[in-house]
């Protein structure tokens, strides 16, 4: 029997959970079934050369105008004719776009499309637009329910093409005690201080630092620290927004990790107070790590967090209730380290890579078959 070929489509390659999703597909994917391809527009950090060290080959097509863009597609369709994929499978609205119709166009015997947000502000025309292209997909696979349901009620797109596979994360790490002490000292962590931690891109509108740092605020507790892992364009705003409040000087910034390992480890407690998510790939891996997670309650957060036993849901754009949720895990270290615990328990069992790869390729294997695809 040969090998399954599979060509990914996605948009640009830096360090976000799709990315690191088919890092994970070229590690764990069985390499005697399947041989993997990957199309990206750019690359921006060290991931790609990750995925190439596997054995993956990547090709990189220049940025994308808009999801029609005909130069991007043909080019797309130019990989195709030298690979020959059975499978393609497109992901981020650029990259479905550029899957569905070039598969479309060359013939490609099975078609994936994956939707990886959380789209609350697209238009009605880019919901239309995603639900034409959709015709021409075997299935849609969707990162957790709530996006299942957008796929569903809001796109439009058939039940029987909709499928669910959430997110997986990497098994974290071993992080030497040398090391977390090592970072403590840098960042003037005592050990009298209680440690709120979060990771992300510093896009307010999108993750509400400054919810975080509101909720700091009202909780009015000097040996509180806030360290936040992460880059983007609002960290000027956000600054501000602490010094404005007069707690700029709880703040500890870490700056962009790939490795975010070491400091999960310097977290007591994490938050995540997005407006949106489509899974919440960092509430998982702070599980993972043994943290109670105190999240809003929107997308894939309220899938992943069980409120009152991972961790603590609360509403969105609500700083004083993310302060509750917080005071009552900064006041009780039981509480902290049970649901740190059982968080732990179901990262592992639910939303590791393995079992991710291991039901993308149950996935492939189902389609192939369905479809009598010869390989």
């Amino acid at each position: 029997m040969g090998k399954i070929r599979v060509l990914h489509v996605i948009e640009t390659i830096k360090s976000g959970g799709v990315e690191r999703r088919r890092l994970s597909l070229a590690k764990y994917l069985d390499k005697e079934r399947f041989e993997l391809m990957l199309i990206g527009t750019q690359a921006i950090g060290p991931l790609v050369e990750e995925i190439k060290a596997q054995g993956i080959k990547v090709h990189l097509i220049g940025k994308v105008k808009h999801p029609l863009h005909w130069a991007r597609i043909q080019a797309v369709r130019k990989v195709i004719r030298g690979f020959q994929p059975h499978i393609i499978h497109g992901a981020v609205f650029e990259g479905v776009s550029m899957a569905l119709i070039s598969g479309t166009l060359s013939r490609v015997p099975i078609i994936i499309g994956e939707e990886t947000s959380d789209p609350q502000n697209r238009s009605r025309k880019a919901d239309y637009l995603l639900q034409i292209l959709a015709l021409a997909a075997d299935r849609m696979v969707a990162i957790s329910p709530d996006v299942a349901n957008y796929l569903k009620l809001r796109a439009g797109i058939p039940t029987k093409k909709v499928v669910t596979i959430s997110n997986g994360i990497e098994s974290p790490r071993k992080v030497a005690d040398q090391e977390i002490n090592q970072w403590k000292k840098q960042f003037g962590i005592e050990a009298t201080d209680c440690i709120i931690g979060s990771v992300g891109r510093l896009r307010n509108p999108h993750k509400r630092f400054t919810d975080i740092i509101s909720a700091l605020a009202i909780l009015d507790n000097s040996q509180l620290k806030l360290l936040i892992v992460g880059e983007g364009v609002d960290k000027e705003l956000i600054q501000q927004h602490a010094h404005d409040l007069g707690v700029a000087d709880q703040l500890i910034w870490a700056g962009f990790h790939t490795d975010t390992a070491p400091f999960y480890c310097l977290m007591d407690i994490f938050c995540i107070a997005s407006s949106r998510e489509g899974f919440g790939l960092v509430a998982a891996e702070a599980m993972c790590h043994g943290l109670p997670v105190v999240a809003t309650a929107v997308g894939g957060l309220k899938e992943i967090i069980v409120d009152g036993h991972t961790g603590l849901l609360v509403p969105l754009l609500d700083p004083p209730a993310l302060a509750s949720a917080l005071a009552k895990l900064i006041d009780n270290p039981s509480l902290r380290q049970h649901m740190g615990q059982q968080g732990r328990i179901r990262a592992k069992q639910d939303y590791s890579a393995e079992r991710y790869v291991r039901e993308v390729a149950e996935l492939y294997e189902d389609l192939v078959a369905q479809k009598g695809v010869s390989i």
